[in-house]
């Protein structure tokens, strides 16, 4: 089964810009996995724009699906890291400045960084995963560094979607096949969404979780959060169903 793992972030965004605790980002976190969530993923960032790095610890004891920190493996993003130990980590090679993830890993010209990280964090028994494209030879690089996951990055596939939604889901699912052939496991995020995510999950095979955060945040504002979660989880189902 392809697991939701809703993204909090644009929560702790809408948050900070009045201050105070309006919406509880807490009550979001416990609410998110009521409704039917099977993760809740954060990304701190340097300037702690959103997610703030305390935010993450004070989540942390009521976590009770998966806890997934996206991030680049500055020292301090690690310290927060090993000391709240996530189910997951997800490594992305953002710069401090940028305003969203919008880049896979080079793996092969950052191979030495990846393979230290990613040793320190299966040490502690921490999954890891590494933010990627579709390019093969950075998939195959990535088997080198002895990640457990990849995750997917598809803003591609979400700006192509409608224009030729055959044509944008092929190197996807090429990478995919790659991918588990190598005995990678396979994550996806970046803009996908109630329209082009049925399709994704049919198409994209052995499809572990999808990291919904800034649509989904988007959606309930109209549809409010718990339907808007039990939205994704059926077009999830219907993907799996139609695969």
């Amino acid at each position: 089964m392809t697991h939701l793992s809703v993204n909090i972030n644009k929560i702790a965004t809408l948050r900070n810009a009045r201050g105070g605790n309006i919406p509880d980002l807490l009550k979001v976190t416990i609410d998110c996995q009521r409704f039917g969530a099977q993760g809740i993923t954060v990304h701190p960032r340097p300037d702690e724009r959103h997610i703030r790095y305390n935010d993450v610890t004070d989540i942390r004891p009521f976590i009770t699906t998966e806890l997934n920190i996206e991030g680049y493996p500055s020292e301090k993003f690690l310290k927060l890291v090993f000391l709240v130990k996530p189910h997951q980590v997800t490594l992305v090679p953002d710069p401090p400045g940028v305003l969203t993830s919008n880049a896979g890993w080079d793996t092969g010209k950052n191979m030495s960084l990846l393979k230290d990280v990613i040793a320190a964090l299966q040490d502690k028994s921490i999954r890891t995963s590494i933010f990627i494209d579709t390019k093969l030879q950075n998939i195959e690089h990535a088997i080198d560094t002895s990640t457990n996951r990849i995750e997917l990055y598809t803003e591609p596939y979400a700006t192509k979607y409608h224009n030729n939604r055959e044509e944008a889901i092929e190197p996807f699912r090429i990478a995919a096949v790659r991918a588990h052939e190598l005995g990678l496991e396979i994550n996806a995020g970046h803009d996908l969404n109630l329209d082009n995510l049925t399709f994704f999950v049919q198409k994209i095979p052995n499809l572990k979780e999808v990291s919904i955060g800034h649509a989904l945040i988007s959606d309930s504002l109209y549809f409010g959060l718990e339907n808007t979660i039990r939205m994704y989880l059926r077009k999830i189902e219907m993907g799996q169903q139609q695969n």
